[in-house]
């Protein structure tokens, strides 16, 4: 069966200290990263600067993003909402690794998890890997972009920094959300903030930003301050189709990244994580009917840690830790990479 997250209509009622005084995202990353165009998948889901001292109001986000309201009396309400898909539950342990069943549309980009029979046959993301050695201009691929349904917006750093995020205070987050304990809602929401304390594997360092401050942060301590960050790029959104690679594969410097995956959380968070065995590519795709896509391909050279059952495996028909494995990224991820 499969559920979602339905749209989450809260108030956080918080105090905002001296936002006038913090640098807007933008801002902030210009400053740290000043020669580095900030990608599409990042402009997409920014709020609005704080520039007033006395008043700020701000909204953001589709129909069900961010709306904030920062009155002179320095309260702080923030309209939070968005939606996607996905409820995890974990059957205990066997061999002393856990092993996690998805009962909805999972991501494919945690490694640790097993593909469900309805992530085999549903999920657009199936489509999304490939082989490397299919990875040069001419190769056919069917391929689905898409989004992820939740659309939900980065909240300032110092509501984000001031929210709980953690296993130990759930019941407060769901209170301050107005979620049901009990509901769809509520086991989506602490089953991201699960994954986002569980440990990676093998090689890995893991990360959640929960601001795109805090992203940048994590991403220049990993690579430096001399990096290119990209995203992949559609023309319009389509669904399944036959896409041709066109010349002009590029590999993208460096062996080291920082891949940060969308979430699902009424506000934006990114689980970001570092890995020492991935090549990126940035790789123009032209599709049967005419659309062209700037893609982001991920290839991995060492999947020896990742779950047997993970769906690229089963995608594929490949082992873990036989041959480099690839994936294209959805429009909402975003890759770092060292100059």
């Amino acid at each position: 069966m499969e559920y979602r997250l339905l749209p989450i209509f809260a108030f956080l009622n918080l105090a905002l200290v001296a936002t006038h005084a913090a640098l807007p995202p933008e801002v902030y990353w210009k400053s740290v990263l000043p020669t580095t165009p900030m990608p599409k998948a990042i402009t997409d889901i920014l709020y609005p600067d704080f520039v007033e001292e006395k008043s700020t109001s701000v909204s953001v986000g589709k129909g069900s993003g961010v709306n904030v309201h920062a009155g002179k009396g320095g309260g702080t309400n923030v309209n939070v909402g968005g939606k996607g898909g996905g409820v995890s539950v974990s059957t205990g342990h066997k061999k002393g690794k856990p092993v996690y069943v998805s009962v909805g549309p999972k991501s494919p980009f945690n490694y640790i998890y097993a593909a469900t029979e309805t992530q085999l046959h549903d999920d657009p993301n199936v489509a999304l890997f490939f082989l490397e050695k299919d990875l040069h201009p001419g190769t056919k691929l069917n391929l689905h972009f898409t989004k992820t349904s939740n659309q939900a917006t980065f909240l300032p750093r110092q509501v984000a920094d001031s929210t709980p995020f953690s296993s130990d205070k759930v019941d407060d987050i769901l209170n301050r959300f107005n979620v049901k304990p009990d509901s769809k809602e509520a086991q989506i929401m602490k089953n991201t903030i699960s994954e986002c304390e569980e440990g990676g594997i093998k090689g890995e360092e893991k990360y959640c930003a929960t601001s795109l401050e805090s992203m940048v942060d994590f991403s220049t301590s990993k690579l430096g301050k001399n990096v290119e960050v990209v995203s992949t790029e559609v023309d319009k959104e389509t669904g399944l189709q036959k896409y041709t690679i066109a010349p002009g594969v590029k590999k993208l410097a460096g062996d080291k990244a920082v891949v940060c995956h969308k979430q699902n959380y009424p506000y934006a968070v990114f689980y970001c994580h570092k890995t020492e065995t991935t090549k990126a590519y940035s790789v123009p795709l032209e599709g049967a009917n005419g659309i062209r896509v700037k893609a982001v391909a991920v290839c991995h050279t060492d999947t020896s840690q990742w779950n047997p059952k993970h769906l690229a495996f089963q995608v594929l028909k490949v082992k873990p830790g036989t041959v480099p494995v690839c994936h294209f990224l959805p429009e909402d991820h975003v890759v770092w990479v060292s100059k």
